[in-house]
């Protein structure tokens, strides 16, 4: 009510000075002040409109980030619990390689945890993320696997986003060296400049067991659509996914462009 009462005194308000500038001035005053007071509130008005386009892109920024941090959160724990139990049964054997795992386990999760979060890290780092996974899985076949890691880096303190291989490396494990008992490889390439970031991985499975493996877990893997949706976030319009599947090869290419 009382908005009400305050709207109606500034509308008669106005209108009383409107005549009484009408009163004791020429018209062209009049026009002038007409002018001036329909300007007021349109430029009130843009000033408004910037701010709430402002605040929206700040929202929508925030929601980028919480979006981007999220999906780095869900990076598969399956690999690290596999990897404690394999520590467990060396502590067991007492085995040499006791020491060597939880240096390298301690590094992975250092990574994950810190890292992680940035929003780049060094490419040197990121290769050292990826070499660590590698030899602990090698542990764990007792290096009875077939791995090549082909690196063209043009610098290694360039920066890109982290672990955002990982998930397309752990699958390749998990969907195919897994399902295979011997034979098994894993070739896989990163190329990085200033212009460029290309990762290209490719490994053999088994489809039978691959498919019961599928129907025997309750949820699917978030791996590759997590991968995709932190490419539209990061790289919007700027990125490509290429995937070629076979009988028994699966092979990946993500390319990224960075002018």
């Amino acid at each position: 009510m009382n908005v009400w009462l305050k709207s109606i005194a500034l509308v008669l308000g106005y209108g009383v000075s409107l005549y009484l500038i009408y009163l004791v001035t020429n018209p062209e005053v009049l026009i002038v002040f007409l002018t001036i007071s329909l300007m007021l509130p349109l430029i009130y008005l843009i000033q408004d409109r910037a701010k709430q386009k402002q605040y929206i892109d700040h929202l929508h920024q925030e929601t980028l980030k919480a979006e981007l941090s999220l999906l780095k959160s869900q990076i598969n724990p399956h690999f690290f619990f596999n990897t404690l139990n394999n520590l467990y049964g060396l502590a067991v054997e007492k085995s040499d390689l006791t020491e060597e795992v939880i240096y390298r386990l301690s590094q992975m999760m250092r990574f994950t945890i810190y890292d992680g979060r940035k929003h780049t890290v060094l490419v040197e780092d990121e290769i050292a993320y990826l070499e660590n996974f590698i030899e602990l899985n090698q542990l764990r076949h007792r290096h009875r696997l077939d791995i090549r890691f082909e690196r063209h880096i043009t610098n290694e303190q360039q920066r890109i986003p982290p672990l955002l291989f990982i998930n397309l490396l752990e699958n390749a494990f998990k969907h195919g060296v897994d399902t295979l008992t011997d034979s098994q490889y894993i070739h896989f390439c990163l190329t990085t400049n200033p212009e460029m970031i290309e990762f290209t991985i490719e490994n053999n499975f088994d489809k039978t067991v691959l498919e019961k493996n599928k129907k025997q877990r309750a949820s699917g893997g978030l791996g590759l659509d997590n991968l995709k949706r932190r490419l539209v976030l990061l790289f919007p319009d700027k990125h490509q996914i290429k995937t070629n599947v076979t009988d028994s090869l699966y092979k990946t290419t993500v390319s990224i462009d960075l002018t």
